[in-house]
């Protein structure tokens, strides 16, 4: 006959039960936890760049390529067609005011300024003798006047005593007439003399003063003659650094061709250029940022350059810092000109992850895992952009480049 079973033995086999289906949880949990973890993939925190979200300000920028250049150049250049004798100096030198850079061939000015002086002593010898020629004739003229004026006279005292005999009778009427015509004609002779003394002076004056006019014109001309012949002598225009110089003796040079450039040192501006679809965006007086080797130096838009070559624009800027000891003459350099500059809002680094502005996908890392989000961003100035929307104040976003996880939601980070 069958005993039945104990309570003790009941228990002792519930308890084992338990333990049997706790172990094989516990095993299945293992099992998933390895899975997961063979599966997943994670990455080191060492090998991300991450940013923090931060509130802040943020200026949008137009990135253009820059060259430092002089603040002040002067080009020299040829005054006439010749050749180089001589290079009296070297490229990169300091110069003085009026020191002497280059001597040019001048046979041509010099022959120029010996045929000018030539022309203008025969016109004044020309004018010179008009002038002994009329004094001459007037004396002559008036010698003649002098001599008709006591003809003239003569002739009046006859006529008058022929006029006071004429009731006598004992004076012809024949004689009397003639007495009359010689005074006539003399008084008419006269004034042909007087016309004539006055219509000489007014020609030889005409022709003295044509004399003159044509020697000032010459002397104008050996003026400009002259000042050509010192061009020929190229000076430094003032103290500064010869930043060029055509140092090729005997090379031939046309007129207006380049010979040297004198720039005043260590005070530097930057040209700047960008493509011409931002041109309406741009204005002069808009705040600069000029980036060279780790330093950013700040200025102004001076000038918005109206010409465009082969779609690019360029601009003048100005710099806060002129003689910055890192300015080098015609320096390459990264500028970003400010167009728009806003306050209090959200900012992080820029980074390979961000592509410009708009909605984009995004990590964010959450302790040790990093999981995908929806985030809008604004302007940027190259080295930060704005965060619009998705992202809020202490938020961390991994700024690496993840394309590679492209197809993953959610990544683990190792310490």
């Amino acid at each position: 006959m069958d005993q039945a079973l104990s309570p003790e033995h009941h228990q002792h086999r519930r308890r084992r039960l338990a333990t049997a289906v706790l172990g094989g949880v516990a095993t299945l949990l293992l099992i998933s936890w390895a899975l997961n973890r063979a599966i997943s993939p994670s990455v080191n925190l060492s090998d991300l760049r991450v940013a923090e979200v931060r509130a802040g300000s943020i200026a949008n920028t137009l990135n253009a390529s820059g060259i430092v250049i002089p603040v002040r150049e002067e080009q020299l250049t040829s005054p006439i067609a010749t050749r180089l004798l001589k290079a009296h100096a070297k490229a990169g030198q300091q110069v003085q005011a009026g020191d002497l850079l280059l001597t040019l061939d001048s046979p041509t000015v010099q022959l120029a300024i010996e045929t000018l002086k030539e022309q203008i002593a025969q016109a004044d010898n020309k004018a010179t003798l008009l002038a002994q020629e009329l004094d001459q004739k007037r004396k002559q003229t008036l010698s003649a006047i002098e001599l008709l004026d006591l003809d003239l006279k003569s002739a009046q005292v006859k006529w008058d005593r022929y006029r006071d005999l004429k009731d006598t009778g004992t004076i012809a009427k024949n004689d009397l007439m003639a007495a009359e015509l010689a005074v006539q004609r003399i008084e008419i002779q006269l004034r042909q003399q007087r016309e004539l003394i006055e219509d000489m002076r007014r020609t030889t004056q005409s022709q003295i003063e044509a004399a003159r006019l044509q020697a000032a014109v010459l002397k104008k001309q050996l003026a400009q003659q002259q000042q050509l012949l010192a061009q020929t002598q190229v000076r430094a225009p003032f103290s500064g650094l010869l930043s060029w110089l055509l140092a090729d003796e005997g090379a031939a040079l046309t007129s207006g061709q380049l010979l040297a450039r004198v720039s005043v040192p260590n005070n530097f501006a930057i040209e700047a250029s960008l493509s011409d679809m931002h041109a309406r965006a741009l204005a002069a007086g808009q705040a600069v940022r000029v980036e060279y080797s780790g330093q950013t130096l700040l200025g102004r838009v001076q000038t918005v350059l109206p010409e465009i070559q082969n779609g690019t624009i360029k601009l003048l800027l100005s710099l806060d810092e002129p003689s910055h000891p890192a300015l080098r003459l015609k320096l390459r350099v990264d500028v970003n000109i400010v167009t728009e500059l806003r306050e209090r809002t959200l900012v992080v680094a820029q980074g390979p992850a961000f592509n410009g502005r708009g909605r984009q996908s995004v990590w964010v890392l959450k302790g040790g895992l990093a999981e995908r989000a929806e985030v809008e961003l604004g302007a940027g100035d190259g080295k930060q952009l704005e965060v619009l929307a998705g992202a809020k104040a202490g938020d961390r976003l991994i700024v690496s480049d993840m394309s590679r996880f492209k197809d993953r939601e959610r990544l683990r980070v190792s310490p």
